[in-house]
């Protein structure tokens, strides 16, 4: 009677806390201006749209499913779809330079199909090694483009000591997938070299446990691994696409390596420590496309159009998120 009764108040928090959450952001959306901007569209043009996004959620998903399926052949595609857009919300609208809404996949690889957590937690950490991975090698092509469409003329004296330390943090995904393949463990290493965190703890053997699974799928996994990093690419290159459509469905028209530019500025934005990087994505579009001698109201609209589609897929998330009906356990698990 206790469990059942902790159970579902800690699930009705959890469903208040992410209801606070919605309301906070949507409280601070121009929603009449979204629709407005939304309403300037074609019914096609928001059907493509729509059918863009759900390809890149197919795509991020398919590469966590084929990590996962690895070992647990009994895992389906479609479940996993629900949790990464949960996830996707879960990080959207909380602080923080969109991570947080990983330990959803954990739990329900571990609740819904039996998953122990270390084994879950591998095949998450993996996930992100090769979403980061992806993600730096973007963010290289975008600095090169910020920098050749002439984003940035006035800062040229700044390339090299940023962009040396943005490449040497772009080295760290390929870097730690070719030491796990190597069985060489950097987390582990780290851990190990900082003399007050306790040897002994349950987190540093379960992070030293995770880190050896990786190391594990990297090296019986090959075909795998290269088949996650080959849809990994497809869906790190459909999000500029998915730019560069919304952009030209309002007007908007740019060569390749201005897009690219643009595109990049407004990723770099929800690096921020702020919920769906807000202010810092409206900046930077406003800025970058200011350059590029593209009118506020224009560069506005492409902002509103980019926020009404979180909006409605991190409510989407959120949703499912609440509930919770994705983490029940499955019969066959």
């Amino acid at each position: 009677m206790n469990r059942t009764i902790i159970k579902w108040t800690t699930r009705l928090l959890l469903v208040a806390v992410l209801g606070f959450l919605l309301w906070w952001v949507i409280r601070n959306a121009p929603l009449a201006e979204i629709w407005a901007a939304i309403r300037a569209l074609q019914l096609w043009e928001i059907g493509v749209l729509l059918a863009a996004n759900t390809l890149l959620y197919v795509l991020v998903t398919l590469r966590w499913w084929i990590i996962a399926r690895a070992d647990a052949k009994h895992i389906p595609f479609l479940p996993l779809l629900g949790v990464r857009v949960s996830v996707f919300a879960v990080s959207y609208f909380t602080l923080g330079p969109q991570v947080g809404g990983e330990p959803l996949q954990v739990l329900f690889l571990q609740r819904k199909y039996g998953l122990t957590y270390t084994r879950a937690t591998a095949s998450v950490l993996m996930d992100k090694l090769l979403e980061f991975l992806i993600d730096f090698i973007l963010l290289a092509i975008g600095l090169t483009a910020i920098f050749r469409a002439g984003a940035l003329a006035e800062s040229k004296s700044l390339f090299s000591w940023e962009i040396l330390g943005l490449a040497l943090l772009m080295l760290w995904p390929p870097a730690h997938i070719v030491l796990l393949y190597h069985r060489k463990y950097p987390l582990t290493a780290l851990v190990r070299a900082i003399p007050f965190i306790p040897k002994t703890a349950k987190w540093t053997r379960f992070l030293r446990a995770s880190e050896w699974l990786a190391g594990n799928f990297c090296r019986r996994h090959l075909p795998n691994l290269l088949g996650a990093l080959g849809v990994s690419i497809l869906a790190g290159a459909g999000m500029v696409c998915e730019y560069a459509l919304m952009a030209s469905f309002l007007g908007i028209h740019l060569p390749f390596w201005k897009t690219v530019a643009a595109w990049a500025a407004g990723w770099l934005a929800f690096l921020m420590p702020l919920p769906g990087g807000l202010g810092a994505l409206e900046a930077s579009q406003v800025f970058v496309l200011g350059r590029f001698a593209i009118t506020n109201a224009a560069a506005i609209s492409l902002i509103l159009l980019m926020r009404g589609r979180d909006l409605l897929i991190g409510g989407l998330g959120l949703l499912m998120a609440g509930t919770g009906s994705w983490a029940k356990k499955s019969r066959g698990a």
